[in-house]
């Protein structure tokens, strides 16, 4: 799928090739399951009525009530469009290429299959994409201008990211750019710090599903011998044992228990953790996340 997005042909014929692909992702977006997984699309504030014998207390206006002397209640509408936000990791150490797909490709296979099902579904989308610093930003919007802008985006590659990541400032933007409940994809490594805590709080308003993306040298060395290897991320240098069966041992424990810690995390803040593979396909892994039920 990455080779999709190093083609020469327009935009529009980029777009059409992924309508095809994209069909199946959004009928799993219509499927009861897909509905019952999320906590709901939400409601929104309609008006007020006289209050009716029977109506729940906790619904009445009360400051409505004491204007007009007698009582009133809010009336809610379940709202009936379905908001979706990508957030796509574009820093250093999603762009490495240990497999025939880097994390990059990857996320931005699935990033470009999201943005036209949610056209097909005539879903609202938004985007944020970061490295070292917020490089795209866009509130969700239903047109076919923004679906044109977000793809062209998505098949964008940064040569020169800026070093580090802002995951964190990414999903506090995030949280400050929703108006109302919506589905949060985010596509990243999740290699920096401090972003639990704007994590737990984009979660506390929205349906997050949270992809940590990770290739096979985040368990399995090749035997090089004494390698200088340098954090893409930090810049800092470190030299790796990895003829090393003790080594190679403990890198696949230390990673693979940072990746537990991760979804044991994501899973007591009510954010959905998927593990996607640089071998995977990204339809394939969407539709089962989208079609399972709670």
């Amino acid at each position: 799928m990455s080779e999709f997005f190093i083609d020469d042909t327009s935009l529009i014929k980029k777009a059409s090739y992924l309508k095809i692909r994209a069909r199946e992702l959004a009928e799993s977006f219509k499927s009861g399951n897909f509905r019952s997984l999320f906590r709901g699309q939400g409601i929104e504030f309609e008006g007020v009525r006289d209050y009716i014998r029977g109506d729940d207390v906790r619904t009445i206006d009360w400051n409505v009530t004491a204007r007009m002397g007698h009582a009133f209640v809010k009336v809610f509408e379940e709202e009936r469009e379905l908001q979706v936000l990508l957030i796509m990791d574009n820093s250093e150490s999603m762009m490495i290429k240990h497999d025939k797909k880097s994390k990059f490709e990857i996320a931005q296979d699935a990033s470009a299959l999201i943005t036209i099902a949610c056209e097909l579904n005539s879903c609202s989308l938004g985007a944020i994409f970061f490295d070292g610093q917020i490089n795209f930003c866009t509130k969700p919007l239903l047109n076919k201008s923004q679906t044109m802008l977000i793809l062209n985006k998505i098949s964008q590659k940064n040569e020169t990211p800026v070093k580090g990541s802002v995951l964190d400032s990414a999903l506090i933007s995030a949280s400050r750019i929703l108006k109302k409940r919506s589905l949060v994809f985010i596509f990243s490594d999740f290699r920096s710090e401090g972003w639990q805590k704007a994590l737990v709080a984009l979660a506390k308003k929205n349906d997050v599903l949270a992809f940590n993306i990770f290739d096979s040298f985040d368990y399995q060395f090749p035997e090089l011998g004494s390698v200088v290897f340098k954090d893409a991320e930090t810049g800092s240098k470190m030299i790796l044992p990895t003829t090393s069966k003790k080594f190679q041992k403990s890198w696949q424990n230390f990673n693979h228990q940072k990746l537990q810690n991760w979804k044991e995390f994501c899973l007591k803040h009510g954010v959905i953790p998927v593990i996607m593979n640089t071998k995977d396909e990204p339809l394939e892994i969407l539709n089962n996340v989208l079609k399972k039920g709670k």
